[in-house]
This record gives C-alpha cells, sequence and structure tokens, in this order.
C-alpha cells in the first residue's frame, strides 16, 4: 500500500459507508461469559483507514479472534490454498494452552498476530484500565515464549471498542479511557464491519456462517471480517474456503490489518 494510499482519511469513508457500518438490523452477538451484546462497527485508533483512493482497490481483511486452536492448521491451509493473509487476535485461555505452539506456525506463514486478551474475562478485564493493561501483559509474557511480542502493535478490544457489557464493570467511560491509554502505549486497535456470527448460541452451519459474510459485506470498498479460531468454531474452518473464493471472485484482496494500514 503506498503513501498516497494512507494519507487518504477516514473521514471519506464515513461518508459513504456510514450506513452500513451502523446497520439496524445486523447483530454481531458473540457468546461471553457475561452477557450477548451487538458492535457492528469498523473502527480503527492508531492509524487511519484507506479512504477514496483505497476504495478504489477492493480490501479484504480476514481477522480470527480467540485462537490458537485445534483448528488453526486447517485455517492455515485454507489462507495459504488461496495465497491469502489474515490476522489472528490471540488469546491464551485454559482453552488455547495447547495450541500455542501453532504461533509460530500462523507467524511463518506471513500472517499477523495481533493482542486480543490473556484471560477473555469481562468482568476482569473491564473491571479498571489497571486490569485490562495488566491482562495484555500477561498475555504478552505468554505469548514471548513462541514469538517476538515486540513487533506487535494491533489489539482487538474483547467485544469491540463500543461494547457496553464493559460499562457494568469498569463505568460508562471505561472503553474511552482505554481507546487513549492504548495509542499512548503506542498500540493501534481496530473493531470489524462485517460478522460471521460464527460464536453465536445459535451455533450456526457453514452455509449459514457464509451467508452472514455475504449479507454484511455486501459490496464494500474495505470488509474487514470478523471470525473465531476456537474449539467450538469448527463450521468456520469448513466455510473459510467458500468466504475465501467468493470474495476473491467480486476482487478483494486479501490483506492484513498492517498490511491494509501501510
Amino acid at each position: 500500500m503506498t503513501g498516497l494510499l494512507i494519507s487518504a482519511v477516514v473521514g471519506a469513508l464515513i461518508g459513504l459507508l456510514w450506513p452500513l457500518w451502523f446497520p439496524a438490523d445486523s447483530a454481531c452477538e458473540t457468546t461471553i461469559p457475561d452477557a450477548s451484546f451487538s458492535v457492528p462497527t469498523l473502527a480503527m485508533g492508531g492509524t487511519q483507514l484507506p479512504g477514496e483512493e483505497g476504495a478504489a482497490m477492493k480490501i479484504c481483511c480476514l481477522t480470527f479472534d480467540d485462537g490458537p486452536s485445534k483448528y488453526t492448521p486447517q485455517v492455515l491451509a485454507a489462507l495459504e490454498k488461496c495465497d491469502a493473509k489474515a490476522t489472528f487476535f490471540v488469546t491464551a485461555q485454559d482453552a488455547n494452552q495447547d495450541y500455542l505452539s501453532y504461533l509460530t506456525d500462523i507467524e511463518a506463514a506471513g500472517h499477523q498476530i495481533a493482542l486480543h486478551s490473556a484471560s477473555h474475562s469481562y468482568s476482569r478485564i473491564y473491571s479498571s484500565t489497571e486490569n485490562f493493561w495488566l491482562d495484555i501483559k500477561a498475555l504478552r509474557a505468554t505469548l514471548a515464549n513462541y514469538i517476538d511480542v515486540d513487533a506487535i502493535h494491533w489489539l482487538r478490544f474483547p467485544g469491540g471498542s463500543t461494547n457496553t457489557v464493559s460499562h457494568r464493570y469498569g463505568g460508562r467511560q471505561i472503553m474511552q479511557q482505554l481507546k487513549a491509554q492504548a495509542e499512548q502505549k503506542g498500540y493501534a486497535w481496530i473493531d470489524w464491519n462485517v460478522c460471521a456470527e460464527d460464536a453465536t448460541a445459535s451455533h450456526p452451519n457453514a452455509a449459514q456462517i457464509l451467508r452472514n459474510v455475504q449479507n454484511d459485506a455486501k459490496d464494500q470498498p474495505i470488509c474487514v471480517v470478523l471470525m473465531h479460531d476456537t474449539n467450538a468454531t469448527h463450521e468456520t474452518v469448513k466455510a473459510l474456503p467458500d468466504i475465501l473464493e467468493w470474495f476473491a471472485a467480486k476482487g478483494y484482496h486479501f490483506f492484513t490489518v498492517q498490511q491494509m494500514a501501510e
């Protein structure tokens, strides 16, 4: 991506895409320990989205939250088959411990690794800004056993940057505080504007996951797709080849989040 692409500010896209970034009937409800909530939005901090010049090149950023998992090798195989790069927002929960060695495979394949959460416990990480950053510190310490964490400068807030479930634990201002602190600490963060809804309580099958992606993506010039790489989202693995084929057929180019911002 060229410097010209970077220089086009997010405002140009906001005017074009605002109705699609905040669709009234397109909830992305994710099963979490505390509650379900909707965050159908795309927002970034610490950097800029490509604007009108970027819109001329259709961009798809495939992102996977909550991995690695036992399905990570299959995800990587599907991506390799289509020569597509993706971004993995990883965690270090108990369910991940047996699969953390896959981090080296993700990195070796040229994908981006970014931070999500060590615990993914909303009541813990959003109880205070201090506890959020302690959780990130713990995640970095775990990841350091496998990869160079000093090279990681991106994160995704569990639930997204505008989630409201955090309010019950840390107050109504906690997300604004965390976003400001993230930039002060040198982190860029990103949400999404396309949700596969693959981690919902309804447990959608592969065909429904594909439809969810298609319905949200429509023909947006930039699609940041939220999917999950967990031991419970095996249908995502089944849907991924068709998702890749659909975006490619519509003329999208696959980038990591970092590549999109460069």
